[in-house]
C-alpha cells in the first residue's frame, strides 16, 4: 500500500493539460478569441504546474525524517535532485530539476527551496511551510513554449497527517496563498500573479485530489488565480465546480470547471469531456477533452473543444 501512495508523488506529476491558442480572425472587430483561448493556457499551465511543485513539496516532506517524523528517505522526484539541510535555521529541502524528460510531456529547470522553522512537523495539524520558485521553467514539449514561475507560496497543512495515511485518515486538507508569484511568458511579457488554493485529498479506489479557490472579493467567491494577464489585462480565475485527479484514472483530471473573468471577456472551461464534449469516465479513454466557451463580436457565442 505505501508502494502505491508513493507512485502518487511521481504519477500524479504527469497530469499536464495541453490548449492549442487559435488566431484572431482578420478584420473582426472586437473579437477576443486570440487572448482568451492564450489567456486559458496561460492559467491551466500555471495552475498545474502550481500543483505539480506542491506534488513534489508533499513527496520530498514525506520522505525526510526531520520534517514529518518518518524515518524513510526515498528520492521519489524523476527529474530532479533533492537536497536535505535539517540543521540551518530554517531547515530547507532543496529541489533542483535538470531539465530531463521523463514524463514526455515537459521538461522543468530551475528550484525550488521548502522552508520550515524548526520544531515543526508537516504531518501536524496547521504546520506552516514556505515554498520559494526560483526560475522554475516548465517547457512544453509539443511547441517548445515556456513559462517561468518565480515567488514564494505559503504551505499549511490545515488537517495534519501525511498521504501516506490517507487511507487510515480518510480526508487530508491543504492550502496554498501567494502574494508575489512572478510569470514570465513565451514572448518575454512578465506578470505578477496571486494564489488562493485549497486541495483535499481523500481515498477511493487511490488518491482523489480535489481542487478549490478560497479567496472572496465582492460577492464572487471561489477564486483561485487572480492578477493581470500577458495581454496586460486584470483577470481573476474561478474554480467554479471543484477539479478533481483520480489516481485510478491514472492520476488524469477528470471534472471540473474554471471561468476567467477580464473587463473584455468571460471564458469557461470545462474538463472531463469526449471528442463530443459530453462528460465522459476514465476506463479505456485514451484522452479527454475540454471545451471552451466565450462571447465573440455582437454577442456571438464561441466554443471550441480540445484534448488535453
Amino acid at each position: 500500500m505505501k508502494a502505491r501512495l508513493l507512485s502518487f508523488a511521481v504519477a500524479i506529476l504527469s497530469v499536464c493539460i495541453l490548449f492549442t491558442a487559435c488566431q484572431k480572425d482578420a478584420g473582426t472587430p472586437n473579437d477576443y478569441s486570440t487572448e482568451t483561448t492564450t489567456h486559458s493556457d496561460d492559467q491551466s499551465r500555471f495552475s498545474n504546474e502550481i500543483d505539480a511543485a506542491g506534488t513534489d513539496v508533499n513527496a520530498a516532506l514525506e520522505v525526510t525524517s526531520g520534517f514529518t517524523g518518518r524515518i524513510e528517505n526515498i528520492q521519489v522526484i524523476c527529474d530532479a535532485t533533492v537536497v536535505i539541510d535539517t540543521v540551518s535555521n530554517p531547515r530547507t529541502i532543496t529541489i533542483t530539476y535538470n531539465g530531463s524528460n521523463c514524463f514526455g510531456g515537459r521538461t522543468r529547470t530551475g528550484v525550488i527551496v521548502i522552508s520550515m522553522a524548526p520544531g515543526v512537523r508537516w504531518k501536524n495539524a496547521a504546520a506552516v511551510l514556505n515554498v520559494s520558485f526560483q526560475n522554475l521553467k516548465i517547457t512544453r514539449v509539443v511547441d517548445n513554449k515556456s513559462i517561468t514561475i518565480n515567488g514564494t507560496q505559503t504551505y499549511t497543512n490545515v488537517s495534519g497527517g501525511l498521504l501516506v495515511n490517507l487511507p487510515t485518515l480518510n480526508t487530508i486538507t491543504h492550502t496554498i496563498t501567494s502574494s508575489n508569484m512572478s510569470v514570465t511568458f513565451d514572448n518575454n511579457s512578465q506578470r505578477n500573479w496571486q494564489v488562493a488554493r485549497q486541495r483535499v485529498f481523500t481515498y477511493n479506489n487511490g488518491i482523489v485530489v480535489t481542487s478549490t479557490g478560497t479567496r472572496s472579493d465582492g460577492g464572487v467567491t471561489g477564486i483561485a488565480e487572480w492578477g493581470t494577464n500577458r495581454f496586460g489585462n486584470s483577470f481573476t480565475t474561478v474554480i467554479t465546480q471543484p477539479l478533481v485527479i483520480r489516481q485510478d484514472c491514472n492520476f488524469r483530471l477528470v471534472s471540473g470547471k474554471v471561468t476567467h473573468t477580464t473587463a473584455l471577456f468571460n471564458a469557461a472551461v470545462t474538463f472531463g469531456l469526449d471528442v463530443n464534449g459530453a462528460p465522459t469516465s476514465c476506463p479505456g479513454l485514451a484522452s479527454y477533452f475540454l471545451r471552451i466557451e466565450w462571447t465573440g463580436p455582437s454577442g456571438i457565442p464561441r466554443t471550441l473543444i480540445l484534448p488535453y
